[in-house]
């Protein structure tokens, strides 16, 4: 039986990456993206036919829930605090929508729900940004009633970017030299290739 498959975040570079990679996937049927704005119609170029792209208000997920019972949701929504303008508006993304994400899940009997979260993350750290991403993690694998649902770890992300930050670029050089380096506990640190952490999402969903 074909699924269909809801993805949040389709338009960031691991959320493009997945949307294309499902897109090729025969065991999807359909493919519908929750964005923010309307998409041009070249946006994705891997059997686009499958893409069903909503424009709605991330404010008000919850006007939208009837979206959430596709069989298998994506949730790959994330900035950071400079984007974002401060802590509370980057809070605002990366924990409250996909909380609200996975309420909504839970309510409309998803069969899993699997999310990006990040290396390191800890409710305990001293790092605002790796705490957020684990007070996230304990809210939404406590959440009794939401069954089948997984957190992807991925270290710094790889990939083509409109916008490279200093950092990403330096990681990008240094990739070659450091990664073969990077043994046993820390080869979880290893940069990752966005294509590979799609994937991954892909292959913790139930089917």
């Amino acid at each position: 039986m074909l699924k269909t498959a809801l993805v949040l975040g389709a338009t960031g570079l691991v959320g493009k990456a997945l949307v294309e990679q499902l897109c090729r996937d025969r065991r999807y049927q359909t493919v519908t993206c929750l964005v923010r704005k309307p998409l041009s119609n070249d946006f994705f170029t891997e059997n686009a036919s499958k893409v069903r792209p909503i424009v709605v208000n991330f404010e008000n997920l919850q006007d939208y829930q009837g979206y959430f019972g596709a069989q298998h949701i994506f949730v790959c929504l994330g900035t950071t605090i400079k984007k974002a303008g401060n802590k509370s508006a980057f809070r605002r993304v990366d924990f409250e929508y996909v909380h609200v994400a996975a309420q909504l899940a839970r309510a409309q009997r998803a069969i899993s729900f699997v999310w990006i979260s990040s290396v390191g993350a800890n409710a305990k750290s001293s790092n605002f940004y790796l705490r957020v991403k684990g007070e996230l993690e304990n809210a939404i694998i406590n959440m009794s009633g939401l069954d089948n649902a997984c957190a992807v770890r991925p270290s710094l992300l790889l990939g083509k970017r409109e916008e490279m930050r200093p950092t990403e670029k330096l990681a990008t050089m240094l990739t070659p030299l450091l990664s073969p380096l990077m043994l046993g506990g820390f080869s979880k640190y290893k940069p990752v290739q966005v294509a590979d952490v799609a994937a991954q999402m892909i292959r913790l969903q139930v089917f």
